[in-house]
């Protein structure tokens, strides 16, 4: 195929979905190999400066054979919200149309492809009294009561996630209306959706089990690699972990075994844990956008590189 059909026939984004450790990124970087193809990272910890191992960062020889956009963007102590990278998202994909250059968005946080591809719920602003009242409770406290006040809500938040507790809690507040009853985050299945953007998807999906078996084999090779060290140079050069970079999974169990809290063995058998929830959460939000077609992940990678080909270019 010419570069010139390679812009004709791909010229919608490919979008790449699937849990953590499924393989998406190495099926989003070989079919960019071939095609030329720039990557978009829709990933909410790949944006921090330092925080390589434990996100699963492309390595430096493969961010010079394929161009990524939204990595490396803020320090580990700065704040990156999804509107940040809405921001960064929709400046990249026009940049690359305007160039005729295929683009593959792959990554592993649903409410990123929610805001650039459908939009996200447009809620009241931010008040700071509440928050700051809000932030003196245990998120313990957070998630009981949101439970109460929204039971959906309080299913679909993890109780770590203290910043989108509050501001559930604050919605509430502020509206008297549970967020969930005011959000718009998931469309009924077969009703019309305005996209922000034309795109091909496709999926990868993996037997539970097996997924976990290579969710754990990850940990324990990126601990291997240096996660530690990486985690101790972070917290040297930075201080403490802003509020959406401390949400990365595993940086605060290790974070914890550095300041004596936690042994080594318990840090890195909390991270496989808090993996492997991470992966069914990441499914269950997936499997709510439509028209993605789903690619069993243990077949070899050339099948399911053939499989995307076919459906990006048809």
């Amino acid at each position: 195929m010419t570069v010139g059909a390679v812009m004709t026939v791909f010229a919608k984004p490919l979008v790449i979905l699937g849990p953590t450790a499924s393989g998406k990124s190495a099926l989003a970087m070989t079919l960019a190999s071939r095609f030329g193809a720039h990557i978009l990272s829709a990933d909410s910890m790949q944006v921090y400066r330092g925080m390589d191992i434990g996100t699963a960062k492309p390595t430096t020889q493969q961010r010079t054979q394929v161009l990524h956009h939204g990595i490396d963007v803020v320090e580990p102590s700065e704040v990156f919200t999804v509107a940040n990278f809405v921001e960064l998202a929709d400046a990249t994909i026009h940049a690359l149309a305007a160039v005729r250059t295929p683009m593959i968005v792959t990554g592993g946080t649903p409410l990123y492809y929610k805001a650039l591809f459908e939009g996200l719920f447009n809620g009241p602003g931010a008040d700071e009294v509440i928050r700051s009242r809000l932030r003196g409770q245990s998120n313990d406290e957070l998630h009981a009561r949101l439970r109460k006040v929204d039971p959906a809500a309080g299913q679909r938040i993890h109780i770590r996630d203290t910043r989108r507790l509050i501001r559930a809690l604050e919605v509430f507040e502020l509206t008297g209306t549970p967020i969930s009853a005011l959000q718009t985050e998931w469309q009924p299945e077969g009703h019309p959706c305005s996209m922000r953007h034309n795109a091909v998807w496709i999926g990868l999906q993996w037997d539970r089990e097996a997924l976990n078996r290579r969710i754990n084999a990850r940990v324990t090779a990126m601990i291997n690699e240096g996660w530690l060290e990486e985690t101790r140079r972070v917290l040297n050069r930075c201080g403490a972990l802003s509020k959406t970079a401390c949400e990365a999974t595993g940086y605060h169990e290790l974070s914890e075994h550095l300041c004596g809290r936690m042994s080594l063995d318990e840090a890195i058998e909390q991270i496989k844990i808090g993996t492997r929830q991470l992966a069914r959460r990441q499914m269950k939000w997936f499997r709510r956008f439509r028209n993605v077609t789903w690619l069993a992940g243990e077949r070899a990678l050339e099948g399911n590189v053939e499989a995307a080909c076919r459906l990006w270019g048809g």
